[in-house]
């Protein structure tokens, strides 16, 4: 996408959703600047996949727009989101289990592929240049990620935490100028979390990260700023220690928590 460069990677302008008579999203708007952490929490049901899905095109507005670099993304679809310069990862690991942990890496490598990895397995003409760089870019993405040693297993037969960084890996072996990241920390233990944690920390400065999350602890210490949804509206946006105190976010998510916690302590 060309366009002048932006502070603002992506921006959603009043953007709505409705699934028959239920209103998903209504008139949301957010931005996620270059080298900085925006988390999006909410209840369940509050839209946070649904805004996930719209920002990945697998759901289409009613009405508002996406912009991304400041030009309006059109009818994009999940398969052209490597192209764009976004990585995402997914609630579900979305790992193929007939492909080695290296293989799954390099499935998200074809922004920098002129043959695309598909030509590369099939031994097609003027591939092998091509899968030799980016199976050397996958090493390096398990490599940081502490799971070179995994690279020629089947993913299936590996510890959660270890397939959910396999998954992170292949979000960002296309060096994405911005990382989705759906409930990273979900089905984690805390070691692992925090190991989590530390990872998207690193990240600043480098690409734009939103972040679709429950777990708090994570969000309030890894986020710039955070947006909260409670029935498809933005009811709150600003940095993790203003939201923690919002009387809106006490009422319609944080509150709900810990008065649960305290009632079966």
């Amino acid at each position: 996408m060309s366009g002048p460069p932006s502070a603002d990677l992506l921006e959603l302008r009043d953007v709505t959703v409705r699934f028959g008579g239920l209103l998903a999203l209504d008139a949301v708007s957010l931005t996620a600047p270059r080298g900085r952490v925006t988390g999006v929490i909410g209840p369940n049901g509050a839209g946070k996949t649904t805004l996930f899905n719209v920002v990945c095109g697998f759901v289409r507005p009613e009405s508002g727009e996406l912009r991304w670099r400041g030009a309006r993304l059109g009818r994009h679809r999940p398969h052209d989101l490597t192209r764009l310069g976004i990585g995402r990862t997914l609630q579900g690991l979305g790992l193929f289990q007939g492909l080695t942990v290296l293989e799954n890496v390099m499935v998200g490598a074809d922004r920098h592929a002129r043959t695309g990895f598909a030509s590369g397995l099939l031994a097609l003409p003027r591939a092998d240049r091509d899968e030799a760089a980016l199976r050397g870019r996958a090493l390096a993405r398990l490599e940081e990620l502490g799971i070179a040693d995994t690279a020629a297993r089947p993913p299936g037969g590996l510890p959660y935490g270890v397939q959910k960084r396999v998954a992170l890996a292949r979000a960002l072996v296309c060096e994405p100028d911005l990382l989705m990241l759906d409930e990273p920390a979900a089905g984690l233990s805390a070691a692992e979390i925090d190991e989590i944690a530390e990872l998207i920390r690193g990240m600043r400065g480098g690409p734009g990260v939103v972040l679709v999350e429950h777990h708090m602890d994570l969000v309030m210490g890894v986020c710039d700023r955070v947006v909260v949804l409670d029935f498809g509206k933005v009811i709150a946006a600003g940095e993790p220690a203003g939201i923690r105190d919002d009387p809106a976010v006490l009422d319609a998510y944080l509150g709900e928590e810990v008065r649960h916690d305290e009632g079966t302590a």
